[in-house]
């Protein structure tokens, strides 16, 4: 999450209706990803500031209202919402692992929590090498249930501890199946944020925002990272891959990446920071979209990968 500090604002209601925006004619997409006609429609608004969406095996998204300590469920039969968790130790980033628990970059603490089905959470990390991390951001689970985040640090206002960098720089780290201890996997990066990785498990991808860049790595088997590439010259808050292989980049709107890293699409969503995004839906093929106060779906013709 890049500028929550700033864009915080109070809107007293949600709703679940569907609301058109009259952004349909500024939407570019040169292969036709976009389901035909569709239009980026506000789901759900009235929160502080959004962040997280990640969807469950049937398609439900949830995500976070981070300065409101929530995590939000939206149904994806009835679109309608219902709140997960009313303590989520600031969840920030999250990505479900292979048996369901919903796992969060949870920075109030500066942990990484794991939420039963029931919103139980249980603390997975709470430091490396006896030090606080500087603020888990986004995290990404890959096949054999590794985990790999993002640390950099941006000051919270509702922090008890001080506010300035508890490690020695804004890293990626790892955290092996069945580990305990975090093992960082690049130590090269300005401000990484956001982090995603292919169905396969053989590539991951990395936002440094702080130096306006995304790499793309492969991942050795032991988890680590190498052959370190640079993907496009522009930096993200969240991302997320579909089914073909396009990277989605948050900021000003949706960019859209092919394989390549040539430009295919770019999709206004609204006059603010787009902070971050995920393919939800019974059938995923809606791009569901965090953007401050609100969140946003569109309808597409790809689909997106566990």
């Amino acid at each position: 999450m890049k500028r929550s500090a700033v864009v915080y604002s109070i809107i007293i209601s949600v709703t679940a209706m569907l609301v058109p925006l009259s952004l349909s004619a500024q939407i570019m997409d040169s292969k036709s990803i976009v389901a035909p006609g569709a239009q980026v429609e506000k789901l759900g608004d009235g929160y502080k500031f959004t962040e997280g969406p990640v969807a469950d095996k049937d398609g439900n998204v949830f995500f976070t209202d981070q300065p409101n300590n929530k995590i939000i469920r939206w149904d994806a039969e009835t679109g309608k919402f219902s709140t997960f968790s009313e303590s989520s130790g600031r969840a920030n980033g999250m990505y479900f692992d292979n048996k369901g628990n919903l796992v969060a970059c949870s920075d109030e603490e500066n942990q990484v929590w794991s939420f039963d089905k029931n919103g139980k959470p249980t603390v997975l990390v709470t430091d490396y090498e006896g030090k606080l991390l500087n603020g888990p951001n986004d995290i990404w689970i890959d096949p054999k249930g590794g985990i790999y985040l993002t640390d950099p640090l941006y000051k919270r206002d509702y922090w008890k501890r001080s506010p300035e960098m508890q490690q020695d720089g804004e890293h990626v780290y790892y955290l092996s199946p069945g580990s305990k201890k975090l093992v960082r996997v690049d130590e090269k990066l300005k401000k990484p944020n956001g982090i995603i990785g292919t169905a396969d498990g053989k590539k991951l991808y990395v936002a440094d925002i702080g130096d306006n860049k995304t790499y793309v790595y492969d991942i050795a088997q032991d988890g680590s990272l190498t052959n370190r590439t640079l993907f496009v010259s522009k930096g993200s808050d969240g991302m997320i891959l579909d089914e073909e292989g396009n990277l989605y980049i948050t900021g000003d709107g949706v960019t859209v990446f092919d394989k390549k890293g040539e430009q295919i699409a770019h999709f206004p969503v609204h006059k603010g920071w787009t902070a971050n995004l995920c393919f939800g839906g019974k059938n995923r093929d809606l791009l569901f979209i965090t953007a401050e106060t609100a969140v946003y779906g569109l309808k597409m013709n790809v689909k997106g990968i566990r």
